[in-house]
């Protein structure tokens, strides 16, 4: 069974394969599973130091979610929620995958399961009865452990009271956080606090709470090695919007600047060799877990490189670049609205060409951010509503591409095109291929770089098919070719926009003497 059949059939259900995983500790499949021992009523990640249990004392469940409706506790000493997510949600495109993606930003905590069902297209009960049966927990489960999991970080990462930990982690009432908290972590928030502050893991960071500083949090976000951060970081900084991001390759960091539900954020990430640091300043606490959920995606974070590198290491025309780059990732996005006038905006032009327009938009249009350190950019991307008044007097160029602009500008702000992470990758390209401006290019950037699709080549991509002229594949016969790519061409994509930067191997001979 390859990966990918194993993760769309479900890999919790592959017992053998999943104890194997949970006797070797493998780390590799954290995040995908969880383990629960019957015997002590508490489920670990596979990669738990402690003592392997019986075969015969343990069950696996696809989610944290589906072990505590069974009853069971979140390990303390592996902490099972604070590993990379499950890279299921991206490489399904099912509904089951759409909905955890969404309950991931907050959805069901800021619009509750009616907004989550209608987002997705489906009834609540239809949306119900499909989580239990694909992972094991209903949306309420699903979110309920996605607070609690929000919550530690709060309990354990800052100083802020107890009180406002409950209502910022998305959670009714004290009473029903105090009672999940103990049900999960068998422990009361003090003790959770306490517990931290001798580990050596709680932070005093929360800072001045005025409006011009914020909420600050410094977090350590999870991923699966091998992790190629310096690719994620060249290939931001060659598009960085200047007051929007900025991108240090000395420094080895990224700032940028987040439109959240509750108000702006800005976020620095700095990679380090066992996880990446975050230090997020927030408005508003409450859209600390959607901030995350962001920069995840921005940096493919929940991606499972050693499934891409046995794959594609396979074929000999890639090999040498997958050995010189182990551990690519597709940048993500961290807005749908964003990215898709900024693929605009990037058609037909070169990258240069298309930061200096985006660039432009931004110093006319963004709106500053208040809480942004005299380091950060201080400028949100342009609203929508923003770019469909003034984008005529601010770009330049054609009239005709200026106005496809500002429709589709205006179908994103009116709600006639809704571009969210939960939406169907087959429905949004028809949505968008439908509009003014957008041709297939651009549509499929937009599903590659937004929902993470981890088989979607950009074959008709100019820098990729010199990318492909340069590892030797002749550019007419390239999608037969990707084929043997399969599931996860994007990377394959982008090792050919990485081989794209080198000489071809014709440019070579021409210039020999």
């Amino acid at each position: 069974m390859t990966q990918v059949e194993a993760l769309c059939s479900g890999l919790w259900r592959d017992t053998e394969r999943c104890y194997r995983a949970v006797s070797s500790r493998d780390a590799r499949f954290d995040g995908q599973f969880v383990t629960a021992v019957r015997t002590t009523r508490i489920y670990c990640r596979p990669s738990c130091p402690a003592l392997t249990p019986k075969p015969q004392n343990v069950e696996f469940f696809p989610t944290a979610a589906a072990a505590q409706s069974r009853g069971y506790r979140a390990c303390k000493r592996c902490l099972p929620d604070a590993v990379p997510g499950s890279p299921e949600w991206d490489v399904r495109a099912d509904l089951a995958a759409r909905a955890m993606r969404l309950i991931a930003e907050g959805t069901v905590e800021r619009e509750g399961v009616s907004g989550l069902s209608r987002r997705l297209g489906y009834s609540e009960r239809h949306l119900g009865r499909v989580l239990g049966a694909e992972l094991g927990a209903g949306p309420l489960a699903l979110a309920r452990a996605h607070r609690a999991h929000s919550a530690r970080v709060l309990i354990e990462m800052s100083d802020l009271p107890i009180t406002d930990v409950a209502f910022a982690s998305g959670f009714s009432s004290v009473r029903q956080f105090n009672d999940t908290i103990r049900e999960v972590f068998a422990a009361t928030p003090s003790e959770l606090r306490a517990s931290a502050v001798r580990r050596g893991h709680h932070r005093s960071q929360t800072g001045d709470t005025a409006p011009t500083t914020g909420v600050r949090l410094c977090l350590r976000l999870p991923f699966r090695p091998p992790f190629d951060a310096s690719g994620v970081l060249e290939y931001l900084a060659v598009r960085a919007v200047p007051g929007v991001e900025s991108a240090n390759a000395r420094d080895h960091e990224y700032r940028r600047t987040l439109r959240l539900p509750h108000g702006p954020a800005v976020v620095r990430v700095l990679p380090q060799p066992t996880h990446v640091e975050c230090v997020v300043r927030l408005t508003d606490v409450r859209d600390l877990a959607t901030a995350v959920s962001r920069v995840r995606r921005l940096w493919d974070l929940n991606a499972d490189p050693q499934a891409v590198l046995d794959c594609l290491s396979r074929d000999p025309v890639l090999e040498p670049w997958v050995a010189k780059a182990p551990g690519i990732r597709v940048p993500g996005a961290v807005d749908g609205a964003e990215i898709v006038l900024r693929a605009m905006l990037g058609q037909q032009v070169s990258v240069a060409a298309a930061r200096t327009a985006t660039t432009r938009l931004a110093a006319e249009l963004g709106e500053p951010v208040a809480i942004a350190s005299p380091d950060d950019p201080a400028r949100l991307f342009p609203s929508p509503a923003a770019v469909a008044d003034h984008a005529g007097d601010v770009l330049t160029g054609p009239r005709r591409r200026i106005a496809a602009i500002r429709e589709v500008a205006a179908s994103l702000a009116s709600g006639d095109l809704d571009v969210h992470i939960g939406r169907d990758a087959d429905e949004l390209r028809h949505d968008l291929l439908s509009l003014p401006g957008i041709g297939p290019w651009t549509a499929d950037y937009v599903l590659l770089r937004l929902l993470g699709r981890t088989d979607l080549l950009l074959d008709t991509d100019r820098a990729l098919q010199r990318g492909a002229q340069v590892v030797g594949l002749d550019r007419a016969r390239l999608s037969d070719h990707a084929r043997r790519w399969r599931p996860w061409r994007s990377y394959a994509g982008m090792y050919l926009w990485l081989a794209s930067n080198a000489p071809s191997p014709a440019m070579t001979r021409k210039e020999d003497p």
